[in-house]
């Protein structure tokens, strides 16, 4: 794990800093921390009795408004979190911290609603049977145009069995393409480094191919006003460890070489609830070269 120094979108060092805790679960599941109970008996002269968390930090970049975690996982530490990601031990663990969400899990594994409609918002810029890379797509139940496309490939750190048509590819064969249209949804607000993840993409991409990006637009975002405090507002972290705002995702984007062709905030229902997303078409601007990560 690092701390982030700079924002993850822009680079920017100008950071305003609020103490926050690690929901429970990730901060077992990552780490196998849990919380503990400090009482009397513990005879700590300086401490507070009563429960302690896992702390860390609510950053909020003054250059992008981006919000995000300080905490930034390394591969081994995203690679516990999702394996076998909403998969049945998944789901039994989150159950005992989180009640009730097993039946959330449930809705989320029969595939989302609204992908008529991320296929209508693409339908001008892509073929009738489009050869598809699906970025993060989990099992690729809720890739756009999945039923028609010519190939349908799924990259995913989960490693769970995809759905039929779909074929899982690795990170080397997911560069080779060619494809007419990558999806990265819901994708970035999880990764440690979105500015690095979006530029691999990009990567998987040629000047024909089309990219569909969505990313959540949260409620602290879409919400508190930007004079307002949105760090503040922020006092836990779990699995979305970025909030984006339109000027960091355009920071992402032009760092990636990608140019934006629409981008609209809409209204979704996922999961059995409601949220909001910001919905990204675009291509690329510049060839890319195979981007370095940066050490973890």
């Amino acid at each position: 794990m690092k701390i982030a120094k700079s924002c993850v979108c822009c680079d920017g060092t100008a950071l305003r800093r609020v103490p926050a805790v690690l929901m429970p679960f990730l901060a077992h599941r990552i780490f196998g921390w849990d919380s503990v109970e400090i009482t009397p008996d513990w005879a700590m002269r300086d401490l507070t009795l009563g429960r302690a968390y896992s702390v860390c930090n609510t950053l909020a970049c003054e250059g992008c408004g981006l919000l995000f975690l300080d905490m930034r996982f390394d591969d081994a530490e995203m690679a516990a979190l999702y394996a076998d990601y909403r998969g049945p031990a998944y789901r039994a663990q989150r159950e005992r911290f989180e009640p009730g969400y097993g039946a959330r899990n449930d809705i989320l594994l029969g595939g989302s609603a609204y992908i008529p409609a991320i296929e209508a918002i693409l339908a001008d810029h892509v073929a009738a049977a489009p050869r598809v890379l699906d970025w993060g797509g989990d099992t690729g139940v809720n890739t756009p145009f999945k039923d028609r496309a010519s190939l349908h490939h799924v990259y995913d750190i989960s490693d769970k069995p995809v759905v039929s048509g779909a074929e899982r590819v690795t990170l080397d064969q997911a560069r080779t393409g060619p494809y007419d249209l990558v999806v990265s949804s819901n994708v970035l607000e999880h990764v440690p480094f979105p500015r690095e993840q979006l530029r691999e993409i990009a990567a998987a991409m040629n000047p024909k191919t089309i990219l569909y990006l969505e990313v959540p637009h949260e409620d602290i975002v879409r919400l508190v006003p930007a004079s307002g405090d949105r760090a503040a507002a922020k006092r836990h972290w779990h699995e979305h460890v970025n909030f984006f705002t339109e000027e960091a995702i355009d920071a992402m984007m032009e760092q990636a070489g990608l140019e934006t062709l629409t981008r609209i905030s809409h209204p979704v229902s996922a999961g059995g609830k409601g949220s909001h997303v910001f919905s990204i078409v675009a291509r690329s601007r510049r060839p890319l070269e195979t981007p370095t990560r940066p050490p973890l």
